[in-house]
């Protein structure tokens, strides 16, 4: 059985409201400093606009990109994202043994897209037996402190 699935022999401390947002600003530096290094330099290279007056305009939608492709592609494939690693974080599902396509891709960004148009409903991690916020209740998924695990010896 993978180790961080939880299960009858872990218990498993979750990760709470003000971890997860600590982890989420840390995050949300990351993908500006992704968009600063790469992302803007290619546009000026491009001669591309950089005015973000409207909500569709090009440099809007790759930033948007970027954001919902880091969240995807870090929680695939590690579980985690840069920030959760940083706080020790650790995204796990609650009936499946692996993070699927399916789970992250609805996880991370409908769920994501929900949460963030209505930020007020992150807060609901507080409130939730296993911490979960809007995103990981619909995607059966709850974050854990990936430390925090006391496993039974295997010969009890």
């Amino acid at each position: 059985m993978d180790e961080l699935q939880p299960d009858k022999t872990a218990a498993w401390e979750y990760g709470g409201f003000w971890m997860r947002f600590w982890a989420y600003l840390l995050d949300l530096l990351v993908i500006a400093g992704i968009n600063g290094i790469l992302i803007k330099p290619i546009f000026r290279l491009f001669d591309l606009s950089l005015d973000a007056s409207g909500i569709f305009t090009p440099i809007n939608i790759t930033t948007a990109v970027v954001f919902y492709v880091y969240f995807i592609l870090m929680t695939k494939f590690f579980g985690q994202t840069l920030g959760k690693m940083v706080f020790g974080l650790k995204v796990v599902p609650l009936n499946d043994r692996e993070l699927s396509w399916t789970t992250v891709i609805f996880r991370e960004w409908i769920g994501r897209y929900i949460s963030a148009t209505f930020q007020i409903l992150y807060v609901i991690a507080a409130f939730t037996p296993k911490k979960q916020a809007l995103h990981d209740l619909f995607a059966e998924t709850t974050v854990i402190h990936e430390r925090s695990n006391t496993m039974k010896p295997a010969y009890e």
